[in-house]
This record gives structure tokens, sequence and C-alpha cells, in this order.
């Protein structure tokens, strides 16, 4: 039985990278694991081969990153051990605290899917492996760039309103700006983007701020509903 205030006209959106899933503690486990299996330098060319690539394609992509890694060392076993590392990592172990309580909590409030950008690979590999893909019943859009993509995502998914949960206040400013009203921004403060004070300050602030994705809990659907037209 449905709660009083759901609203079966209601989408909740959520990212997924520093939103739902610390990947901040997956780049750093990686990073880790790099310098252990090719070295401290081996593994600073493939992070800037990594920031290379995300300037060109505008999303992270690991898998990427290490093909075009393989290219300067096309004789390197050692790179079959980080693709089997990256590809089997437990991303399950990496979901914030109460970040399944916040989607849970939205699917009693309305309808839920996971709004993504990422590469064709490895992105849907993190969703699955995270058990994401399960808790929203396949729900998941993933796009190169999500904020120019939502007039296909409001066809997958009408509804009168939106609420976009993202850890980049410049994703989240992008959607407000697309959807106005019809969308409730929601910023958790989380990950390096969310924590870097001059990158927030430059966009508009978000509707609903929370320090961590669990705080989404506190909020009734009718407050939700109303903070978009603050």
């Amino acid at each position: 039985m449905k709660r009083a205030d759901t609203n079966a006209s209601t989408v909740f959106f959520f990212d997924v990278d520093n939103t739902l899933l610390d990947n901040d503690r997956v780049a750093e486990d990686l990073k880790l694991y790099l310098i252990g299996k090719v070295g401290e330098t081996s593994q600073r060319r493939y992070w800037e081969i990594f920031e290379q690539l995300r300037t060109e394609l505008g999303y992270a992509d690991y898998l990427g990153a290490l093909q075009r890694y393989r290219v300067e060392r096309p004789r390197d076993p050692k790179l079959l051990a980080v693709s089997h590392f990256m590809i089997n990592y437990p991303f399950a172990n990496r979901l914030f605290p109460e970040s399944l309580d916040a989607v849970g909590y939205a699917q009693r409030l309305g309808r839920t899917a996971i709004l993504s950008d990422g590469d064709v690979v490895f992105q849907p590999r993190k969703i699955d492996r995270s058990g994401l893909y399960e808790i929203f019943e396949g729900r998941v859009l993933i796009y190169i760039h999500k904020e120019l993509e939502l007039d296909d995502a409001e066809k997958k998914y009408p509804a009168a309103h939106y609420v976009m949960v993202d850890d980049k206040v410049r994703i989240l400013a992008a959607i407000k700006e697309h959807w106005g009203g019809r969308v409730t921004t929601v910023f958790p403060r989380q990950g390096h983007y969310a924590l870097d004070a001059a990158l927030v300050a430059e966009y508009p602030e978000p509707d609903i701020t929370l320090e961590r994705v669990g705080e989404l809990q506190k909020y009734s659907l009718k407050q939700i509903l109303a903070a978009a037209g603050k």
C-alpha cells in the first residue's frame, strides 16, 4: 500500500558516482593497485591518459584509458591483471552508507531510475556489480552527457515533476535550466566535486543540499516538491 503522500507522477533520478557509490574510494583503490602492479611512474601515466580521455569524451572512461595505455606498453602482461581488477571490483562494498535507504524511501514517494554519464561497458558493469541495477529493477539510463539528453529521459520516464539527485552542481544547474520549476535539484555534498567550494560557487544554489544522500529521508514529498519553486 502506498503512503498517503506518494505521487506516482513524480520521478526521482539518481546519479551513481559519488552520489550513491563512493567513486573516489574506487579511484583510490585503483591507484594503489596500479602502483603495486606497474609502479608509481606508470600509474601516474595512466591517470594522465585518463584525464586526457575525460577531456575528450566528457566522462570517465577507465577501460578506455587502459586501452590507450596499452598502446604505449603493448608487451606488458601486468595490464591483464589491472583489467581483471577493474572488471571484478566489488562495487557493492563502496555504496555510501544509507544510499540504498534513500533509494528505498524515494521508491515509496514515486518512481525511481538511474540517470548517469559513462562509457557503454564499464559504467553498466559498475551499476550491475554494485547491486543498483537490481534495486532499480533495470531502470537505468546512461548517456555521454545526460544534461543534453533530458528530452529522451523524459520520453522514457514521463512525469509531472522530476527530482534529480546528483553530486555535481554543474549538472544540477543545467537540468534546472531545462526543466525549471518541474524539477527539484538535490545536491548531496559527497565526493571531490561536491566538496570543491570554488567549483560549487560558480553555479546557482541547488534546491536542496544534503550532507549525505541518506538525508533525503528527512524530507516529505510535499517539501521536496515545494523546494523546486523556492
